[in-house]
């Protein structure tokens, strides 16, 4: 499975895809709203929200990039199950949506049942019902509507051979006994699916209501917002939905009265408008990631600054090795690499302190229940002293000479030579190889082609170390052209634990096989990544989601007088 991110900063894949845009900026993270990072205010009023394109689907099956996800299924519609709305770590807890609880299964995670709440109802007072959940998921499936998520068709059982609603009728393997119930068969277990419950694919549709391909232009509401009027790329404007009853939604606030996105802007315009906090900018925020060039004037502004906000995600950005090509199908020379590189000096070239989190392993935070692991204690800026030892102990005293694969921007170019300064101080000669970002991923995911190093990235489609450590480190997942496995780094035994890991699900599991890999040294961990964002004055419950790549967390935005 893959697909894009979103507007992403730089190279970086999630777990089912890749993405590419590139950002930007530095700073320091910070948490307010209101003036006072309050999520106090009375609901009504206006929020404006700005951003530079178009948003790329509103129909939920549709819907698989991050920050969409965010606004689609806080908004217009709801799942089974979802995030608590809170920032940090608690923001990963899993709660019940439409459902009484987050699923129940009896055969070790094969068979999921769902009970939904009572009283649940669309924008026209029609009741939701498990039919509508099937019918939404089975949707999934239709060759028409290709882009969303894939862990459906993947995982339940007879979903390999099922081709969506329109053509190929119902899927046994979804039962509906009742109206309030839905049962999933799955191929095998999973204690991770009322994770997978939370991605807009478990959207209800009903089925008088499904437009097919036209049902992105407007999707049926059972959030706390329904569409008024949608010009595609230039404003959408949502108002309430005034059958969502908030007695049957612990996660959604539903404040503003209205919310307007303003679509084909500049970003540095964005940027501006709410630096300058005038008129109805007060109560704006920003789609997504501020510009590189505005930082500075968001930063050495106190009156600014307490409104930037930069929350940690489920993304980290690597530096990858080719291990079957020399030098680095050596582990002794990729440890050396982990205590080589300058990793202050790629933050700061990638944007600074407030676009990510120097890392020490492989999996972020969020994952690991919140504390940053660090297995090899390299310095920030590294020690080019134990690398040199390291290298003359792996026969390499007097260095090598490798290509590094970027992007053949500006910031790609800053990052590359970050790296390339690094790596000269243990006798490493590094050539860049700059490529255009729309051709990036097909030019590292050829195994016959790509360079002895890449730069990589990942993110996670929710908060379970079984949506990012396969794709990257199973070797067999390996392929010709495509690849996600860009270390190429192929160990059977790695692989059988990778493997029982994402059988059993367990966090302490997990975190012993991203020490196991950060031994092996595949790729050396940059960053964790954070969104730097920037809110208006009178915008109040404002924080970063770790879930939706740090965005704002559309469930409690609000707006002050």
């Amino acid at each position: 499975m893959t697909r894009p991110l979103g507007r992403s900063r730089g190279p970086l894949r999630t777990t089912a895809a890749l993405s590419l845009s590139l950002v930007l900026a530095g700073g320091l993270a910070s948490c307010g709203s209101d003036g006072d990072g309050s999520s106090s205010g009375a609901a009504g009023g206006t929020l404006t929200v700005l951003y530079t394109q178009d948003v790329a689907h509103l129909d939920p099956q549709r819907n698989y990039v991050m920050f969409a996800m965010d606004f689609g299924v806080r908004l217009l519609y709801r799942t089974l199950t979802t995030y608590a709305a809170k920032p940090g770590q608690p923001g990963t807890e899993i709660v019940p949506d439409l459902a009484e609880d987050a699923g129940k299964t009896s055969d070790g995670g094969q068979t999921w049942t769902f009970r939904l709440k009572q009283g649940l109802k669309y924008e026209d007072g029609t009741p939701i019902t498990s039919q509508d959940v099937k019918y939404g998921v089975e949707r999934s499936f239709a060759p028409d509507l290709p882009e969303g998520p894939g862990y459906a068709r993947t995982m339940l059982a007879g979903g390999d051979r099922y081709k969506g609603p329109y053509k190929g009728g119902s899927l046994a393997s979804i039962e509906t006994p009742d109206a309030r119930t839905v049962v999933f068969h799955l191929k095998e277990p999973s204690m991770d699916w009322p994770k997978i419950a939370t991605l807009p694919t478990f959207a209800p549709v009903p089925k008088a209501k499904d437009t097919g391909v036209n049902y992105d232009k407007r999707p049926f509401s059972s959030g706390p917002y329904k569409v008024e009027s949608y010009d595609r790329g230039r404003r959408l404007v949502l108002v309430r939905n005034p059958h969502w009853d908030k007695a049957t939604d612990t996660v959604r606030q539903g404040k503003p009265d209205r919310i307007v996105l303003e679509e084909g802007l500049a970003q540095t315009a964005i940027d501006q408008r709410l630096i300058a906090d005038q008129g109805a900018d007060k109560r704006a925020v920003t789609l997504y990631s501020v510009a590189a060039a505005s930082m500075p004037r968001i930063l050495t502004r106190a009156d600014v600054k307490k409104r930037f906000i930069s929350a940690t995600s489920l993304c980290t950005r690597f530096l990858a090795m080719n291990a079957s090509k020399p030098p680095f199908d050596d582990p002794r020379v990729r440890q050396a690499m982990q205590y080589a590189v300058d990793k202050e000096a790629y933050r700061t070239a990638h944007g600074g302190s407030g676009v990510g989190e120097l890392a020490g392993s492989y999996l972020p935070p969020t994952m690991t229940g919140g504390k940053a692991l660090d297995v090899y204690h390299a310095p920030p800026n590294g020690d080019p002293a134990r690398a040199r030892q390291m290298l003359t102990a792996a026969g390499k005293a007097n260095g090598f000479s490798v290509t590094l694969t970027t992007t053949s921007t500006e910031q790609g170019k800053a990052e590359g030579e970050a790296v390339q300064q690094a790596l000269a101080r243990v006798g490493v000669k590094v050539r860049l190889n700059p490529v255009a970002k729309s051709v990036y991923y097909d030019a590292i995911g050829d195994i016959k082609k790509e360079d002895e190093l890449v730069f990589y990235g990942w993110c996670a489609d929710f908060p379970s170390a079984s949506s990012f450590i396969p794709p990257v480190f199973d070797g067999r997942n390996i392929t010709p052209k495509g690849n996600t496995v860009v270390s190429q780094y192929d160990d059977r035994a790695l692989n059988e634990a990778i493997g029982a890991a994402v059988k059993g699900g367990d966090t302490a599991a997990w975190q012993a096989v991203d020490q196991r890999i950060m031994q092996a040294s595949p790729m050396v961990p940059l960053i964790h990544d954070k969104l730097p964002l920037l809110r208006g004055s009178k915008v109040t419950g404002a924080f970063g989601h770790p879930i939706w790549e740090g965005e704002f967390d559309f469930a409690t935005l609000g707006v002050s007088e």
